[in-house]
């Protein structure tokens, strides 16, 4: 069978490849398995560090490698290729894939085909904010107030795509998350949620993330 590996950002990201990615790549004949960031045990690292661990990863030709990093995390200290260049362009979409491009045009062009980069637009928790009946059905009325809830749809409602929910250090979607569900819980929770959503889902709302685990299926 066809092997992926995904350099997980944190154990949040870990837990969705074995709990929800796994199965459906297995269901194509695909094995697909999360790893962490080296480096640090999770989190982002500088790009020389991070490229170091996809070059290793690689040493192995029968297996593709990816990243599932998130965009907000990523900072100029960290030396992505093309940081000062994708940040001229307006539109985010199309700047995280500026990012892409250039971190697979920095490895030796030897591999580059087998390394499919991806930044989440712009954190793994955006892809949860996707049906209110989801937080109705495993949240309790203690656990989000009627008050939090409508803010909860109102945000739902106003992102079609909820991968443009955005990055500002109040309003990331994992802070909103931690705000409007009482003792939210991103490792158990996002896992939770996921699942409950299901991947059709997300990939029917966010749109560079379906692009991601469509490029993954035809490896």
């Amino acid at each position: 069978m066809k092997r992926v590996i995904v350099i997980c950002e944190g154990q949040t990201e870990l837990e969705f490849c074995k709990n929800v990615l796994y199965n459906h790549f297995w269901s194509k004949g695909i094995i697909l398995q999360g790893v962490l960031i080296k480096k640090s045990g999770g989190g982002i690292v500088p790009w020389d560090s991070l490229k170091k661990q996809i070059e290793m990863l690689l040493h192995d030709k029968e297996v593709i490698v990816t990243t599932l990093l998130d965009y907000y995390g990523i900072m100029e200290k960290h030396n992505f290729p093309a940081w000062k260049e994708a940040h001229e362009v307006v539109d985010r979409n199309e700047r995280i894939k500026t990012l892409e491009q250039a971190m697979q045009n920095d490895l030796p062009e030897a591999i580059r085909h087998r390394f499919i980069p991806y930044i989440q637009l712009h954190e793994f928790e955006g892809l949860l904010f996707n049906d209110i009946a989801v937080f109705d059905e495993l949240f309790s009325p203690a656990e989000i107030t009627n008050r939090n809830r409508r803010e909860l749809e109102t945000i739902i409602n106003q992102h079609p795509n909820p991968e443009l929910i955005n990055n500002t250090l109040d309003n990331a979607p994992s802070k909103r998350l931690k705000r409007l569900v009482k003792g939210y819980e991103k490792l158990v929770y996002g896992t939770v949620l996921a699942i409950s959503i299901g991947l059709s889902n997300i990939r029917n709302k966010c749109v560079h993330f379906n692009e991601w685990i469509s490029h993954l299926e035809t490896v």
